[in-house]
Formats: structure tokens, C-alpha cells, sequence
């Protein structure tokens, strides 16, 4: 799709809590998609990145880290926009919104309503880019992974769960679940859905 002068790519996103498999479905789609002949890049979650700049993350998330990590994340979604026809994005910005929510609630407090209204108009201006959104939904039966740094707090992993939604409802964002048992069947989906617009076939992209 043509955006003005800019040729945007397939932009596929995954939302959700930690731990509940959105890497592993990227990770999967990417590599069916190469198989395709795709040209595909992954933006990454931002979350170590920002705790190692000094940036408080999780519980302890306030408005200036959410806002980092949405303007790095839109930053390197359109970087990515020049290498690839389709772009992956692990935590859209809409994840780190929700993930603010949920600290504030974990701690008891509100938003200043200026600055979760800035935030917002954020991250509803930039999802229009996402051609595809899933958000994962929690089975609290699949344990946290061990691949990396994680909060082992179940109560605030439940927390992050319901806000990610909510800011998906809250501000009108299209989006399809992604459940745990539905990996295989949202990756079949998914491949067609790209591979169409690749292709043209949906009109959307020449």
C-alpha cells in the first residue's frame, strides 16, 4: 500500500500479557514467511531495552517510560518500513499503554488525564499502520518463561492482561485473539492474509 510517497509494508502486531507465546507465534510466522520468499523484519519488544537505559519498567512503569517506549517502538516500526514487505511487531504500542494502566492500578494510583490523554492519541494515530493485530489471551495454567528477566507476580501479570484489552476496547482497535491452543490455526490464517496482500488480490497493495 502507497501512503502518500511511502510504500508501507504488511504489518502484522501481537499485544498481550507476558508470557503467553507472542514471540514464539512471530518467530514461527516469520520463518513460514521467508519460506515465501518474503522479505520480513521483527521489531522487538522494548521492555529490557528500556530497563537498561535506567527506565522503570513493569509495577514501577510511569507515563515518561510508556511514552519512550511508544515513540521507540513507532521509530522503529518505520524503520523497518524501507527493508521488508513485512514488518512483525512484538508489543505494539497500544502493549505499552496497557502495561502503564496496570502498574497504576497495581499501585493504587491515576493518570494525569492530559497525559493519558497524549498517550492515547499516540497510540490511536500509529495503530492505523497495523494491517493485523492480535492480542493474546492468558492461560494462568502456562507458567512464565525462562528465556528471559520476568515478573513473577501473577496478580500483575492478570492485571497487564485485562488493561492490554481494555486499551484495545477503549480506543475502537481492531484486533483478533490469539488463544494458546490457536497458534496453528491463527498462523495458517495469517499466512493467507499477508500472502493475499502481497500479492494484490485484496486490492490494498499493488
Amino acid at each position: 500500500m502507497v501512503i502518500g510517497e511511502v510504500e508501507k509494508p504488511v504489518v502484522v502486531a501481537v499485544t498481550g500479557t507476558h508470557s503467553t507465546g507472542k514471540s514464539t507465534f512471530l518467530a514461527r510466522l516469520a520463518h513460514e514467511l521467508r519460506r515465501a520468499q518474503a522479505q520480513v523484519c521483527t521489531v522487538a519488544d522494548l521492555g529490557e531495552q528500556a530497563q537498561r537505559i535506567g527506565l522503570p519498567i513493569l509495577h514501577n512503569h510511569t507515563w515518561l517510560s510508556t511514552q519512550w517506549i511508544i515513540v521507540k517502538g513507532i521509530s522503529d516500526e518505520l524503520s523497518a518500513w524501507a527493508h521488508a514487505d513485512v514488518v512483525l511487531v512484538d508489543r505494539p504500542v497500544a502493549d505499552a499503554l496497557g502495561y502503564y494502566r496496570a502498574a497504576l492500578a497495581c499501585r493504587g494510583e491515576q493518570a494525569d488525564p492530559a497525559v493519558a490523554a497524549r498517550l492515547e492519541r499516540l497510540v490511536r494515530d500509529h495503530s492505523v499502520y497495523y494491517d493485523l493485530l492480535y492480542r493474546t489471551t492468558l492461560d494462568p495454567h502456562i507458567p512464565l518463561g525462562e528465556d528471559k528477566t520476568r515478573d513473577a507476580d501473577a496478580e500483575f501479570r492478570h492485571l497487564a492482561d485485562h488493561h492490554v484489552a481494555q486499551v484495545l476496547h477503549d480506543l475502537e482497535l481492531p484486533h483478533r485473539l490469539l488463544p494458546a491452543d490457536g497458534h496453528d490455526q491463527a498462523l495458517e490464517d495469517t499466512l493467507g492474509f499477508v500472502l493475499d496482500k502481497l500479492a494484490g488480490t485484496d486490492g490494498d497493495r499493488r
